[in-house]
């Protein structure tokens, strides 16, 4: 995903999964603690639903819209974190083997990942 845009700017934005079936809305985004790039974004899947969150990278912004390239079914079975808190190192580790992600040496467990854009605390 461009990396250039503000994280903030995400928020309320429509989600599509890989064949285009809108999953929800975007509620929160989740900056990588060492580098202050968009990582996560939680996805408001349904009205009494629950987040569920969606890497950004492989995502694609197209025209106003983020494009996951998972299957919606895929995306609403990631694990449950609850929104407005920290990601722990554990919680990024189960997000990334959930969508069969490589885990880059930059994200050994113990690094902190998951810092709520917007949110000051480190």
């Amino acid at each position: 995903m461009q990396t250039d845009i503000d994280p903030r700017n995400l928020i309320g934005r429509k989600a599509f999964d890989r064949n285009g079936t809108k999953i929800g809305t975007i509620d929160e985004v989740y900056l990588d603690d060492a580098t202050g790039v968009p990582e996560w974004a939680a996805i408001r899947t349904g009205l009494f639903s629950r987040d569920a969150f969606v890497p950004l990278e492989p995502s694609e912004l197209v025209e106003g819209t983020l494009h996951v390239p998972f299957d919606r079914s895929l995306i609403k079975d990631a694990p449950d974190f609850g929104v407005g808190r920290h990601l722990s190192p554990e919680q990024e580790l189960q997000l990334y083997h959930h969508y069969g992600l490589d885990v880059t040496p930059d994200a050994a467990p113990d690094h902190n990942f998951g810092r709520l854009a917007g949110s000051e605390e480190t």
